[in-house]
């Protein structure tokens, strides 16, 4: 006979198991009432992170769409996609994390759209989103600049919302347009951008690549078209579509060379 009370345990052993097959998870989320990674090394998240920067985001999204590049396992598409969006795409390189995502929205009850496919891929897909989410994914590239210059001539409709691990000092050095060839100091300086190359691996991880400081990560931003407007978080950064700066902005214009013929 059953009790009462073992329908809902089988219930959720049954969810345990399919979680766990689709493991390991990097995003912890409670599906159904059985947590996906309840022993992350850096506790409930993302959602201690996203506890940081959420209140400067649009509470109401009815209406505009949305690009979650890197989605993972799907946290803030979900949360997108909770607040209104009337259309949220989540794309990943990763076949794991995706079947992840498909099985969490579907969890959640939330109409999500996903695919397969990195951020130097956006440019197929051929269309702007109101709201691109590019978290936690700039560290793993080789290509970092490459990436936001793909982001913001291609996707980025209206708002970037962009994470990266920073290490290094969190200072941010007020530079000249220019420095002479024989002025070094400016590199010393704490608050000079600085991207720091990983040449095996960084926390066990081999896809970890570049990690920027502070400086960097504002002053790569800036190079690629984009306006910081908030700054909610220490690694999140709210930004708006803005002109890019042509190279004589960041390089004063260089006079003709003479011709020694």
């Amino acid at each position: 006979m059953m009790r009462p009370g073992d329908r809902a345990g089988s219930e959720a052993e049954s969810l345990r198991r399919q979680i766990d097959a689709l493991g390991p998870w990097f995003h912890n989320m409670n599906l159904d009432g059985v947590w996906t990674a309840p022993d992350h090394f850096l506790g409930n998240y993302p959602a201690v992170k996203w506890r940081g920067f959420s209140d400067a985001l649009p509470a109401d999204l009815t209406g505009r769409s949305v690009l979650d590049i890197g989605c993972n396992a799907g946290f803030y598409a979900i949360e997108m996609k909770r607040r209104g969006a009337a259309r949220v795409l989540g794309l990943d390189s990763d076949a794991r994390y995706l079947a992840q995502a498909r099985f969490a929205a579907r969890m959640t009850g939330q109409d999500i759209e996903f695919a397969q496919g990195s951020v130097y891929d956006v440019g197929a897909l051929g269309e702007r989103f109101d709201i691109v989410l590019f978290m936690g994914v700039l560290y793993h590239l080789r290509h970092p600049l490459l990436a936001l210059d793909l982001i913001r001539e291609t996707v980025a409709g209206d708002m970037l919302v962009f994470q990266s691990m920073q290490r290094g000092s969190a200072e941010v050095t007020r530079l000249e347009a220019d420095y002479a060839f024989f002025e070094p100091a400016p590199f010393d300086a704490a608050g000079f951008p600085k991207l720091h190359f990983i040449e095996h691996r960084y926390a066990g991880d081999p896809t970890n690549w570049w990690v920027p400081n502070r400086a960097c990560t504002e002053a790569m931003l800036r190079s690629s078209g984009f306006t910081i407007v908030a700054h909610p978080e220490a690694e999140v950064y709210l930004c708006r579509c803005a002109e890019k700066p042509e190279p004589g902005a960041v390089h004063p214009a260089r006079a003709p060379r003479e011709s020694h013929a």
